[in-house]
């Protein structure tokens, strides 16, 4: 049993082609056969090298490795061997404006093919005009080099999406032409956009390359591309490529299109984040790190933050995220937004944020637990109310006014670092 992704490097690795090649190596790895990798990269003009390698790139990280790799490019040779057998045998014919071009005959009958996923599906060639086969620049076509590749390689199965359901009678009528067996077809509903028409960029139709670069886990990409077609049953939402391979069958793909929705999406990735050992998820974020230039990325320990994002990994939905939240830490002063300023310093709180230092400066403790009791000495001390106070401290030292416990989050933050920022709010209002 063999299959094959075949894409072509005029592009990135888009959602959708990763869903189909994900679902072609699911399909090989569930039947132990094998995957193959074919460039189609006849369009020497459109073809990139950039996109060649962001393709393979994408495909590594995503963890779909393949068993053998082909170019289209390397092989017109076979492609004009086969058109000129085609000629020899009265099946095709050159263009008469002699441009060089190689077209083939389209019979008139009606071909059926069982789709694995559709079932039947009937076509009249008769409403198909002859196909060219080799165009005038001596390039291959598409539906042409698709067939002799499929056939030379034994591909068995071709699972695609369903807007090339189009291209199959006339690659029927070439297999037929040739001699060649036919593989078994399915066809898979195309994925959706929101509002139920096609994918757009804003709505989901973005190069596999710019989820990762907005913190998703290669992981939970993969697991939700998985439910965009195919369920593993039982209600099962979160299910890993190992044990995936286990269920997976194309003939129990959906019938009808998917829909993306951004939001499952990162409600699948927080999922991942959160499971993520602490360490682990230190190297993950690194990276993140390093781009917003909170460390150097050739000096940063990635050992140095477990503990810290063992805080914040319950509430980040991406990495991004995460990295963001983990500023108030890099960084010699945090910024506060006026509007925020405004909101919770329009009076003067020196005489509060001085008893807290106070409180804070006498621990030899600076652990959660002494944090707090200092924390509701000081509240005690100044006769406020918690709200009163927590809100404001939290802004001082994070800049921020939700984050994880403030407790914890002091602790983590350390003596020192606490005390200069509880330093520079009361200076905030003395100007």
């Amino acid at each position: 049993m063999r299959v094959r992704f075949a894409p072509s490097p005029t592009g990135y690795l888009h959602i959708g082609g990763a869903r189909t090649c994900l679902f072609n190596w699911l399909y090989a790895r569930a039947q132990g056969g094998q995957f193959v990798l074919r460039i189609e990269d006849t369009d020497q003009a459109r073809s990139k090298k950039e996109y060649l390698d962001e393709i393979l790139d994408s495909l590594k990280w995503l963890g779909l490795n393949w068993d053998e790799l082909h170019f289209q490019s390397q092989r017109f040779d076979v492609y004009r061997k086969y058109a000129k057998k085609l000629i020899d045998e009265g099946k095709a014919y050159l263009a008469e404006d002699g441009s060089g071009a190689i077209i083939a005959k389209m019979p008139q009958k009606m071909v059926q093919i069982d789709d694995l996923i559709h079932g039947p599906i009937k076509f009249d060639t008769g409403l198909i005009k002859d196909q060219v086969l080799i165009k005038s620049d001596q390039s291959p076509t598409y539906n042409f080099a698709c067939v002799i590749d499929d056939a030379e390689m034994n591909i068995t199965h071709i699972i695609r999406g369903d807007d090339h359901i189009s291209n199959t009678p006339k690659q029927i009528i070439i297999y037929e032409a040739l001699g060649f067996g036919l593989p078994k077809f399915a066809h898979i509903p195309m994925i959706l956009g929101a509002g139920g028409g096609r994918m757009s960029k804003r709505a989901g139709a973005t190069a596999v390359t710019e989820y990762r670069r907005m913190g998703f886990l290669a992981e939970a990409l993969v697991n939700y591309l998985m439910l965009l077609g195919w369920s593993p049953g039982n209600n099962q939402e979160i299910i890993s490529l190992s044990d995936a391979v286990k269920k997976f069958d194309i003939a129990g793909a959906n019938k009808t299109a998917a829909t993306f929705d951004m939001n499952k999406l990162l409600w699948l990735n927080s999922q991942y984040i959160k499971s993520r050992e602490p360490e682990e998820l230190a190297a993950l974020a690194a990276p993140f790190l390093s781009e917003k230039g909170f460390v150097d990325a050739n000096n940063f320990d990635s050992n140095s933050i477990p503990s810290i994002l063992k805080l914040y990994c319950e509430r980040a939905t991406t990495l991004v995220e995460l990295a963001d939240a983990l500023k108030p830490f890099f960084v010699e002063e945090v910024k506060i937004d006026e509007a925020v300023r405004e909101k919770f310093f329009a009076q003067d709180m020196t005489k509060e944020f001085s008893v807290l230092k106070e409180k804070f400066a006498a621990l030899s403790d600076f652990s959660a637990r002494p944090i707090e009791e200092a924390f509701r000495s000081a509240v005690t001390e100044l006769g406020v109310t918690t709200k009163y106070l927590i809100h404001p401290l939290r802004v001082a030292l994070s800049g921020k006014t939700v984050g994880p416990g403030m407790f914890e989050f002091i602790e983590a933050l350390g003596q020192q670092r606490t005390l200069r920022r509880i330093d520079s709010i009361v200076r905030s209002f003395k100007k």
